[in-house]
């Protein structure tokens, strides 16, 4: 069995440290240094030949972070590793998985091209976008479920007239999978865009009266949609609403967006690092989880004991 080593790139290192202590290991020595034109050169400090290399980066922003990620799988994969996983907790550009107007690009698709051709022997990521993201990929790729942080937390806080709902159309089926695990109901804000960040109209499919609503979606960008969706259902009657999403990429004026809104809170995890605290703000840590994906990767084991 080839030893494990865990590695980090610059924007992910607060999650990675967390990550390898979980995990039982120290981070790895790797020095990522830049040339004066902003070329990035990798280099690892200690030998990994015939190690099983995990390599830790989440692609936001997504640009120079998937770049740097390429070159570490490449290094790792020159330096002679073994296997080359990329642990992605949040996978960038992952909104762009389909053609759904005319002259676009798949930049989901192009992304696996790339970490695939760069050496990557397997992928682990968490909450994609869209599912079908997987089938993008011709390796292995793992594809962790938030659900493992957020039930417990909503256990917790034991809501007694619990409702979930979905920001929009495209977000039903997760919503679903939460209210069939706390055999509620489940309701749909039915939003159209007039361009990207930009609510046209929204209005709410089912009844919220008296319930308290748990908004359930992948990531929050701007905010706009949940922030429209938690006026608009207490406009409808709910007691009370709030939202958990995976990655909190919060852009633009989300922090502004969320504390002036009707939410009670935004629940995230730790994907993306927070860029200031908010009083309505929440961060839950995926590190555990992310620690126990590796272990059962490593010693073969399954990872389906993960997913509630």
């Amino acid at each position: 069995m080839s030893e494990v080593k865990i590695f980090s790139g610059n924007n992910s290192d607060y999650l990675a440290e967390k990550i390898a202590k979980q995990y039982g290991k120290k981070l790895g020595d790797l020095t990522l240094s830049k040339f004066s034109d902003g070329e990035m050169s990798p280099s690892f400090n200690e030998s990994i030949r015939g190690s099983t290399v995990f390599l830790i980066q989440s692609t936001n922003p997504p640009s120079d972070n998937i770049l740097e990620l390429c070159l570490m799988i490449d290094a790792a994969k020159r330096a002679s590793a073994y296997k080359v996983c990329a642990v992605i907790p949040y996978f960038g550009y992952a909104r762009q998985d389909r053609k759904d107007r005319p002259r676009v690009s798949i930049a989901a698709k192009l992304i696996a091209n790339m970490l695939t051709s760069a050496g990557a022997d397997r992928i682990m990521t968490c909450d994609l976008h869209a599912g079908q993201i997987q089938g993008f990929f011709d390796i292995p790729l793992d594809h962790l479920n938030g659900s493992a942080i957020f039930v417990p937390y909503l256990e917790r806080l034991n809501l007694k007239n619990l409702i979930f709902a979905s920001p929009d159309v495209g977000g039903v089926a997760r919503a679903r999978a939460y209210a069939k695990r706390f055999e509620v109901e489940m309701v749909v804000c039915d939003k159209h865009r007039k361009r990207a960040n930009e609510i046209a109209s929204m209005q709410v499919i089912g009844d919220v009266e008296g319930k308290d609503v748990v908004l359930v979606d992948d990531l929050v960008d701007t905010a706009g949609t949940l922030c429209k969706a938690a006026e608009l259902l207490k406009e409808k009657g709910a007691t009370s609403v709030r939202a958990i999403t995976t990655h909190g990429v919060l852009s633009g004026k989300a922090y502004e967006n969320i504390e002036n809104s009707m939410l009670e809170e935004l629940v995230i995890t730790d994907t993306i690092p927070l860029k200031r605290p908010s009083e309505k703000i929440k961060v839950l840590s995926v590190a555990e989880l992310f620690a126990k994906a590796i272990h059962a990767v490593t010693g073969n084991t399954s990872i389906s004991s993960l997913f509630i």
